[in-house]
């Protein structure tokens, strides 16, 4: 495994592995032209190509042999849906189902810990789906807490999501 930043050249990857990620995380039951018309709109190669060309973003990547087994996003100047938190969010966090319990997404979240430091940062906040038990499992074990609850939304459809915030001076 070598953790890196993204590349450009990257963006195809990382759009099929999100599509994976997402549809294998959400989709358990079948997939909807309303679910695919967003996964598909919403991961593109174009898409990821102006994000790294922004680079305003931190988009790290977990790299074995093969390929892109998994990646963290970071956004800074981020509102947080509840008050008190860092501007400082992981926007997203996805690591193949295949390669879960192999250490990626505990080296990936190290360089957002170490990243969110350098920042001179002391916390940072994500959202991640109500149901997805083990991502919030393994976010619980790696010291975040629960702060609230808010709506991840598709057009007018809402699902809940845990706020999760990490306090470094707290928890390391």
């Amino acid at each position: 495994m070598m953790i890196r930043p993204a590349r450009k050249a990257d963006a195809a990857s990382l759009a099929a592995l999100s599509i994976e990620v997402w549809v294998a995380t959400y989709l358990r039951h079948g997939v909807s032209s309303f679910f695919a018309e967003f996964v598909l709109s919403e991961y593109t190669t174009a898409s990821f190509e102006d994000l790294l060309e922004d680079g305003s973003d931190l988009l790290m990547v977990s790299e074995n042999r093969d390929g892109i087994d998994g990646y963290i996003r970071l956004s800074e100047d981020r509102i947080a849906p509840v008050d008190g938190l860092s501007d400082l969010e992981i926007v997203t966090f996805y690591v193949q189902p295949r390669h879960h319990g192999k250490g990626i997404g505990s080296a990936l979240l190290d360089v957002a810990v170490d990243y969110t430091r350098d920042k001179g940062r002391n916390a940072i906040w994500l959202t991640t789906n109500s149901e997805n038990k083990p991502a919030i499992d393994f976010y619980l074990a790696k010291g975040f807490r629960q702060v609230g609850v808010t709506d991840f939304r598709i057009g007018d459809q809402a699902y809940p999501n845990h706020i999760l915030s990490l306090n470094m001076s707290a928890s390391h």
